[in-house]
């Protein structure tokens, strides 16, 4: 029997490996627009939680918009280099192969995964994907875990919710669902993953908790 039959990923540190895009995008926007050097640690403490606006609201609450667009038009051409996480790919076609059904809940917006599935043609393997655009509350909150499981019709003891951040594994404890987290995104250490249900190190541990 599946443990699991449905199952939610994040995007970023999770199925792409985006870390070094977002951090160079990151020391971009800040140095541009603040004239300030962060350390990296600084830079990638907000990611993959509650968007790209408070994120930089962390930096100055009164620049935020300009800080977002610099950043956005710094980032987006970085997508033509992004790579998927070696292995992810197999794991998400075996899981397919399983009948279970697949999400994606991502703190981006909807046009930005859409660049990044532009480069790595990965939505065939999706049956839902939620952006940061379309809820109003964002990781730590489950809402958008929420609006995934709505839209494919299923209950949260059904579902895990594998990500890299401590937003992921504090949203799917909120939200009812089996916490996986995994370590390979190289954003947050491992010590970020301490509200997780599980750890895994390698995309084969990852198939085998799930």
């Amino acid at each position: 029997m599946i443990r699991f039959p449905v199952v939610l990923f994040d995007l970023d540190g999770t199925v792409v490996d985006s870390g070094g895009i977002i951090l160079a995008s990151m020391r971009h926007a800040t140095e541009t627009v603040l004239d300030r050097s962060y350390s990296e640690a600084e830079l990638m403490a907000n990611v993959g939680g509650p968007g790209l606006e408070a994120q930089m609201e962390a930096f100055a609450p009164d620049r935020v918009d300009e800080l977002v667009r610099v950043y956005r038009a710094h980032n987006e051409p970085l997508h033509d280099e992004l790579e998927a996480f070696h292995g992810i790919e197999d794991a998400l076609l075996s899981l397919k192969e399983e009948r279970r059904l697949l999400g994606l809940v991502t703190a981006k917006r909807r046009a930005t995964v859409d660049l990044a599935f532009a480069r790595l043609p990965l939505a065939y393997l999706f049956d839902v994907v939620v952006g940061g655009d379309e809820t109003d509350r964002h990781k730590p909150d489950p809402a958008p875990l929420q609006l995934a499981l709505s839209r494919l019709a299923a209950e949260p003891e059904e579902a895990a919710y594998v990500g890299d951040s401590p937003y992921d594994m504090q949203a799917a404890r909120a939200g009812g669902l089996h916490a996986v987290g995994v370590t390979w995104g190289r954003i947050h250490g491992r010590e970020a993953l301490a509200d997780a249900d599980v750890v895994v190190d390698t995309v084969e541990e990852l198939l085998a908790v799930l």
